[in-house]
């Protein structure tokens, strides 16, 4: 465990690149014109608001007090063209370059006034030095995590096509084969749904053709979030797809206080193939659920029927989408996530596509979800308290499990039961945060706590992975019976055996490729982008967006 917890950020030492001898005055020549400001902070919500805030880093930096540390000339000409700065080895740039994987993207089409009133908008924010407070949770958990000493060799299986000029090259996020067979299918979330034949890709939903208000920027989980065949999609050509459109595209099903932007919608599409058997989908669809998000993260991450069901049981046919806060909190909007069941928002819900009784009369609400028929509560509702249930699955036992990406401290895997809360916003695993203050303040838990809060079977801090993501339950090998998971940014490999009592121990596994021990990030090199993918023989895979390949755990 390193200290970084019971530091002041030294928020200048990579960013701004400052020195302590320095005296300049930066920003004096910056507008301070009121209109030009108004501009400037439409200007950033629309173009920077992703990636960076005034808060905390992020995709990319905190910029608070950005334009009273670096000469403005050079913010302009970084604006204008990144990339310049890499090739041209500015250490400033080349500082950000290492610190988060990525090169920002030029937005030179701004044109001199937009990126004027941008920075008259930067210049209203003071250099952020957050305190200590005595009463936060300075060490969070103490024990590192132990290498396993296992090593798993990787081989080059497959490659889907770049759909971008820049990394990520590819942005696959699931790949399983539809139900009963052998035909492995992957998203990329640009563009569609690909069938791998022979490791090849082929196109088999044209999502961009399909539904021309798609949109994939910016980056995280927008686009074609998830999809899942329907368990009986040899016969009846039923299958589903999460994508993004624009804040506005059509009228909502689910929405929120006029008072918070909606920056994208979420939506839920039903798919009917003519011909199951085709390559090439044609057929019918219709959408069954749209929903207004405040921002890009936090959506619909996860579409997924329980593949240990069988026909005839009460699960059968069920689909599970897992929702998440959609960054209400961090935009001044914490009733958004902290809603009681009262909305979908934090949920992991349970839906019949074949059903009528919704809201919208598009899809049924199974009448043993447990909050259905409830006043006041959102019927869809299977689990609640949730930032961002990224990934959902079984084990082989029927328990139920997700993964939830956490604020700035802690990632959880949950084991998740019908009607359960599992804390966010008020939560961050095992440790009370103040939804309505600082988001990057912990305190430990009261002893006299009963609010009825399921906390997580297994949580990590931040020191050993940023962004958690599940893999699978290995069904071969030295890991056969554990449970494989990873970090989204880094790569980092982690297993545990989730039967074990009382709680999981969790270890590091490191990986080998023609013959040469290495990290993923070294594998790919960069940013790693993690996902996992498992075939028709249970065989898993490691997925990068980075260079869009995909690697067969052998």
């Amino acid at each position: 465990m390193t200290s970084k917890y019971c530091l002041i950020l030294l928020f200048c030492s990579v960013f701004f690149a400052c020195s302590p001898s320095e005296n300049k005055e930066f920003g004096k020549d910056i507008s301070t014109a009121q209109d030009q400001i108004r501009e400037g902070k439409a200007i950033f919500k629309q173009e920077c608001s992703n990636c960076h805030n005034f808060n905390s880093n992020g995709i990319g930096p905190n910029l608070s007090g950005l334009t009273r540390t670096v000469d403005t000339p050079w913010i302009v000409e970084f604006i204008n063209n990144p990339q310049a700065k890499m090739d041209a080895k500015d250490p400033r740039a080349l500082a950000l370059l290492e610190k988060y994987k990525a090169v920002m993207p030029s937005f030179h089409v701004l044109g001199e006034q937009k990126i004027n009133s941008l920075i008259s908008y930067l210049h209203t924010f003071e250099l952020v030095q957050p305190e200590i407070d005595p009463d936060s949770v300075i060490n969070l958990i103490e024990a590192g995590v132990p290498d396993s000493g296992i090593r798993l060799e990787l081989e080059l299986f497959a490659q889907l096509p770049a759909s971008d000029s820049l990394p990520p090259m590819a942005k696959m996020t699931k790949m399983e084969p539809i139900p009963g067979t052998d035909r492995l299918m992957i998203n990329d979330q640009r563009v569609g749904i690909y069938q791998l034949i022979d490791q090849k890709p082929q196109l088999y939903l044209n999502l961009m053709e399909q539904r021309p208000d798609l949109v994939s920027k910016p980056g995280w989980g927008t686009g074609l979030g998830s999809f899942s065949f329907h368990p009986d999609f040899v016969s009846n050509g039923l299958f589903y797809t999460a994508h993004t459109e624009p804040g506005g595209t059509r009228t909502p099903d689910i929405g929120y206080t006029d008072s918070l932007v909606v920056f994208m919608q979420w939506i839920v599409t039903e798919w009917k193939a003519n011909d199951p058997a085709a390559l090439t989908f044609e057929g019918t669809s219709r959408e069954l659920l749209r929903v207004n998000n405040p921002t890009q993260a936090h959506g619909m991450q996860e579409l997924t029927f329980n593949p240990h069901s069988k026909k005839g049981s009460e699960d059968y046919g069920l689909l599970y989408i897992g929702y998440g806060d959609g960054g209400s909190p961090e935009r001044g909007f914490p009733d958004v996530a902290d809603n009681e069941a009262k909305e979908i928002y934090t949920g992991i819900l349970r839906i019949d596509p074949a059903g009528r009784n919704s809201r919208n009369g598009n899809y049924g609400i199974p009448a043993s979800n447990p909050f259905a028929g409830v006043a006041g509560k959102a019927g869809e509702v299977y689990a609640y308290g949730f930032r961002n249930p990224n990934r959902l699955f079984w084990d082989d036992a029927g328990n139920f499990y997700a993964t939830d990406i956490g604020q700035h401290s802690i990632e959880e895997l949950n084991l998740v039961k019908a009607g359960g809360f599992y804390g966010w916003p008020i939560r961050e695993g095992t440790f009370i945060i103040n939804p309505y203050g600082n988001l990057r303040k912990l305190y430990p838990l009261r002893e006299d706590e009963n609010l009825g809060i399921t906390y997580p079977l297994i949580q990590l801090d931040h020191d050993e992975l940023a962004a958690i993501f599940a893999g699978y339950i290995m069904s071969y090998g030295e890991l056969k019976g554990r449970f494989l998971f990873g970090d989204i940014l880094s790569g980092r490999l982690f297993i545990a055996d989730l039967n074990q009592k009382p709680k999981p121990e969790v270890q590091t596994v490191k990986v080998i490729f023609e013959g040469k021990e290495m990290t993923l990030e070294e594998l790919v090199g960069g940013r790693v982008d993690l996902k996992f993918g498992i075939d028709a023989e249970k065989r898993v895979y490691i997925m990068s967006k980075n260079e869009g390949k995909i690697y067969l755990i052998k």
